[in-house]
């Protein structure tokens, strides 16, 4: 296998996995801070998806559809933290599971009936289109370098403003102890749609940058929701470091692992049931993962012991 080949693969999984971790950052934030088992995380990266490819078939303008994807995403976080979200905090998990499922269902049949069964489609603009030659003679697209460059630049953003912000060091205390900060007089309630709009407006915006190397449909969320879980188990609940770094490691697993496990095989096996067998262990393999990381560490790589 060509050192381009693999280059390319490596760039690949770096993309897919910092565009998990825009997923899973905020899912990780909502949990850490509320508690809370949001399943319907998925549905508002649907929202950012479907806000974005609408916006940029009426403007033509990608960056405009970005910004509705933000604003759609936050919007509808907000709307369900406070209208269902806010009564499941006392709840146990179960409670939680089965309210947010049922807004899984309420999101997808909601967005059939607005936009239709078809997919939607969400062009890459003409800016960003085509490959460009990177060292060692790689062509690699221009729009996926500029996803990977997208996504750690939000990653440095969150990072800065959970540690540097007046809002990030409430985040980051209201994850440890929730009643004494309001009993400082923080504003709980604020501080929980706060945190609710900013990891729906994250999974908006992933959903607006997936959307245009990938088709727009109902109930695209749900599997990347199970990649997020997965992600924040590996990292470690409530840590943005683990998201990134869970997130990287799972894409590039994911990535990497579907392209060298049948190729690894071959050299004992016949190309039939290596590819076979190699694809079906390169889909266990993310699950693999995460059971090493909780034998090592039952928390996640940066999590909080308990």
């Amino acid at each position: 296998m060509s050192p381009i080949l693999i280059a390319e693969q490596v760039l690949n999984g770096l993309q897919f996995g910092v565009m998990l971790f825009l997923m899973a950052a905020g899912l990780t934030l909502i949990f850490g801070v509320m508690g809370l088992i949001n399943l319907a995380h998925g549905s508002l990266y649907m929202v950012g998806a479907f806000a974005a490819a609408a916006v940029a078939g009426l403007t033509g303008s990608f960056l405009l559809a970005l910004i509705a994807a933000l604003a759609a995403a936050a919007i509808a976080g907000a709307l369900v933290e406070i209208v269902v979200i806010r009564r499941l905090y006392a709840r146990d998990h179960l409670d939680q599971v089965l309210a947010t499922f049922a807004l899984i269902l309420i999101f997808s049949e909601g967005t059939r009936w607005i936009f239709g069964s078809f997919p939607l489609f969400l062009d890459i603009p003409g800016w960003l289109s085509g490959p460009v030659t990177l060292p060692g003679g790689i062509a690699y697209p221009l729009y996926r370098l500029v996803l990977i460059g997208a996504g750690l630049a939000v990653a440095a953003g969150l990072g800065l403003l959970i540690s540097r912000t007046r809002i990030g060091i409430q985040i980051r205390a209201g994850e440890n102890d929730r009643e004494m900060i309001a009993a400082l007089g923080v504003d709980i309630s604020k501080l929980y749609t706060i945190v609710f709009a900013l990891g729906a407006a994250l999974a908006g915006l992933a959903g607006a940058l997936v959307g245009a190397i990938q088709s727009v449909q109902v109930a695209m969320g749900e599997p990347v929701l199970i990649l997020a879980f997965v992600v924040i188990v590996i990292g470690g609940i409530g840590s943005i470091r683990g998201a990134l770094v869970g997130a990287l490691l799972v894409g590039l697993t994911d990535t990497l692992g579907g392209i060298f496990l049948p190729e690894l095989f071959k050299l004992f096996l016949d190309p039939a049931t290596a590819t076979a067998v190699g694809a079906s262990l390169a889909s266990m393999a993310i699950y693999i993962l995460m059971g090493a990381v909780l034998i090592w560490r039952p928390t996640g790589l940066f999590g909080a012991p308990a």
